[in-house]
């Protein structure tokens, strides 16, 4: 048995504890989004670009609501980036 690992204070007793799994970082931002109706510019991997509100969005998807066209609901593995949308166009 190794009395180094199981000796108080040493470096296994000291360690920092690992940081949490999941920050809700993301659910804010989309939480804040929403609530605000900020006009969004959705950057797909392929290039396309998509404006509107963010409406609804779970797990793996985000629905958009778009004043000049049908909404979507967009895969977010699908998106490189999201953004206020520097246009601004009010909904």
């Amino acid at each position: 048995m190794d009395r180094k690992a199981t000796k108080p204070g040493s470096d296994m007793t000291r360690r920092k504890p690992l940081p949490p799994q999941k920050t809700h970082a993301e659910e804010f931002y989309y939480l804040k989004q929403m609530n605000s109706k900020t006009p969004m510019l959705i950057v797909m991997h392929d290039g396309e670009e998509l404006r509107g509100c963010i409406e609804w969005y779970d797990e793996t998807c985000i629905k958009v609501h778009r004043e000049n066209g049908s909404n979507l609901m967009v895969f977010k593995h699908y998106i490189k980036y999201l953004l206020k949308d520097p246009a601004g166009e009010a909904l």
